[in-house]
Formats: structure tokens, sequence, C-alpha cells
């Protein structure tokens, strides 16, 4: 096996003085450096052809590729695997043909400034991304350590706390730690208004108004929290509902019959980077859907017009499958062929043909067929009573 050819080097602001001497060793004979402006700076008494991060930035693995037999190093901020972009190369590219070199991560440094424990923080990135991914992340005593895009990132970041109800929340901007001009700007969201460095990580301390929303990212939120027209698995089923379905990291869900979301979006909020394609013929519930994922902090919930089985050519193969309305024989066939092993299958259904329907698939493919019924206590005039709900007969199986 040879030699690597693509040294992956985090480095800090105290530039080529932090690097280990390993890590020294492989810039100093890089025939190619790339990386950003700022990283060719703290490099810059080092002979060697210089490239800019490309635009797009897809075409990144193209361009390394395309350099491959020479002597290649990329630079990064800190760790290069922690949201950076050695990931992303990791990913394209053989393990054998890297070597990584990290640095300490913004993240650590930030814990070490703050006195924070690294093992009982949320760390996540806004860098590139929506900031309202921010929000199943805010709950009391929360403390969260964030990658941003620049100097604009911490004033949103500051809103979506005020409209969460956790305006008191304390906020510190830590700016080019580990060089000369390291600075740390501290605040509150409720009165957030400071010009801060472009390159900084933000520190969160979440903490809740008397007001606050207060929701968890266990599946069952308050149907209160959607936008909806009447028509959505309701909050005990849907709890149900996700459980069967198992949320897991980076999973992707095909969800039939979508309508305003709500088990999309509660299957992205229960596990890190799950996705989901919810698939809906209205508009108007589409334009629901899309609301309440970026009210609820899902803002990638991806929605397709149409009808199954139809729309489902195509669509990248799910780990599972729902469906809150339309199953047919063709939609079963078409959607647990594609159903990735172990993969999981959840059919709600409320009417006598659909029932009967999932009577017959139970009998033939096994799987659980349980029916679920919920009574809530609701005003009867100047009193209380028990409102029953209709009763949903659900399918479930596992793909082996």
């Amino acid at each position: 096996m040879s030699d690597p050819w693509l040294d992956i080097v985090g480095i800090g602001e105290d530039g080529l003085a932090g690097l280990s001497p390993v890590a020294r060793k492989a810039v100093d004979s890089a025939e190619v450096i790339l990386g950003g402006a700022r990283h060719h700076a703290l490099t810059e008494g080092v002979a060697a052809e210089r490239i800019a991060w490309p635009t797009p930035f897809d075409a990144l693995i193209e361009r390394l590729t395309a350099l491959r037999g020479r002597r290649v190093v990329v630079l990064a901020t800190g760790d290069p695997l922690w949201f950076s972009v050695g990931a992303r190369i990791g990913r394209s590219l053989p393990v054998d043909e890297i070597r990584y070199h990290p640095q300490l991560s913004a993240f650590q440094l930030a814990c070490a400034r703050l006195g924070w424990s690294l093992a009982d923080i949320e760390t996540l990135t806004l860098h590139g991304r929506p900031v309202d991914q921010l929000r199943p992340h805010v709950q009391p005593g929360a403390r969260l350590l964030i990658l941003t895009s620049g100097s604009e990132t911490p004033g949103a970041v500051a809103a979506v706390l005020r409209e969460a109800g956790f305006g008191e929340s304390p906020m510190s901007v830590l700016a080019h730690m580990g060089g000369p001009d390291e600075a740390r700007i501290d605040g509150c969201a409720s009165a957030w208004d400071h010009a801060v460095p472009a390159f900084h990580v933000l520190a969160v301390e979440c903490r809740a108004d008397p007001g606050a929303a207060i929701l968890s990212r266990m599946p069952g939120l308050d149907d209160a929290m959607f936008v909806h027209d009447g028509t959505m698995t309701k909050q005990e089923v849907r709890a149900l509902t996700i459980c069967k379905l198992m949320p897991m990291r980076g999973a992707l869900l095909w969800d039939i019959g979508s309508g305003c979301g709500s088990v999309a979006v509660e299957w992205m909020r229960a596990a890190p980077d799950a996705r989901a394609i919810g698939i809906e013929p209205r508009a108007d519930r589409r334009e629901m859907a899309a609301a309440n994922a970026r009210a609820l902090g899902v803002p990638r919930l991806e929605l397709i017009a149409g009808e199954a089985p139809d729309a489902l050519d195509g669509l990248e193969a799910p780990d599972a499958v729902f469906v809150g309305g339309g199953l047919s024989a063709a939609v079963f066939d078409l959607a647990w062929g594609r159903l990735k092993r172990f993969g999981r299958f959840v059919v709600n259904a409320v009417t006598l043909e659909s029932e009967a329907r999932l009577v017959d698939l139970h009998a033939r493919h096994g799987g659980q067929l349980i029916r679920l019924e919920a009574t809530r206590a609701e005003p009867i005039g100047r009193y209380r009573g028990w409102r029953p709900a209709m009763p949903v007969i659900q399918w479930s199986l596992l793909k082996r």
C-alpha cells in the first residue's frame, strides 16, 4: 500500500506554530495547498502552489481527484472531521489515500474558555444551514455551542430564542480563539444588538421565560403546535406511529399522504440528521407542511407534489415508510419493494374499507395489527365529559 498523497491539516489561530511536527512537515513539503483565504494567510511562509476553495464548493472532490499523485495539503479550521471539510472528503475518497492531522477544535477551545464540559453540551453548526435547525435543541437548561456563518448569525439565533420564549438566555461570542485577536462578547438574547467578528463560535445557555414553548424531541407534540386543516395524525396516535417507525441517525422516511407533515416533522426532530420526503397532492397541505417544518426546526423536509405510486418513482430508497392515507396494493408493492432491509412500514387507517385492506395485508404478510383509541376530556356546556376520537387501525411490519 502506498503512502497517502492527501494530508488534511487542522490549523488554529496560532498558524504554523501550533502544528504538530508531523503536520508541520506535511505542510512544509506540500506541492499544492488548498484552503480558504484565512488558511492561506496563516501559512504564507510556505512555498507551494495555492488553490482557493472552488466555486461551487461541490467541485472540491473533482479538483482534488485531478491532483492525485502530487503532495497535496487541505487546510481546515480545528478538527477536520468535526463539522468540517475533512468528513466531506472522506466520504468521497478512499480512506487509505488520506492522512488527517487534527488540531484543537473550536468546541474544545470554547469549553475551556467557558468552563463547560464538552460531554454535557450540544454541538451544532449553522454554517451554510438554515438557522431554524436550531429550534429542536432549544430546551430549558440546554447549553449549545454553535458554528456560525458570519457576523449576522448571533442576531438570527437571538430572534429564534426570543420567538421560542427563551429571550433571557445568555449568549457569548468567542472570536479568534487562540490567536492575538481573541475576543469575547457577552449578552442576552432579549437585547442582543452587538457587532461581532465574522469568525467566531456562539455559546448559548438556554433559559426559558415563564411563557416559553417547551417542546421535547420525543414524539407526541400537541396538535396545536401544527398548522393543519383538521385532517392530521393526532397526538396520541402520532406518538405511537413514530415509535413504530423508529427514527435513526441519517435515516430517510417516505411519508405518503403527508398532509400537514406532522409525522415527517416529528420523525426528523427525533433523530440527528434524520430526513423525510413528504408526498402530498394538495398544494395547500404542502404549504402547511412546509410552514410546520420551519416552525419546528426541520426546514429541510422535502415535499413532493403528487400521488403514490407514481410520485415514488426515482426517490431514494427509504429506511421507513408511513402511509397516512391512500394505501393500495400498488402503493404497498412498490414501497415495500424499495424499502431497505430492516426498514419499517407503518400504515394508519380509519375507514372500514381501509381496515379491511389492512386485515388482508396482515393475514398475508404478518406484522402487528392494532386498534388505537383515545378519549379526551372536553367541555360539555358548563361541565366536562369524555369525547372519543375515531379509532385508528395501525398495521406495522419490519422488513428482514
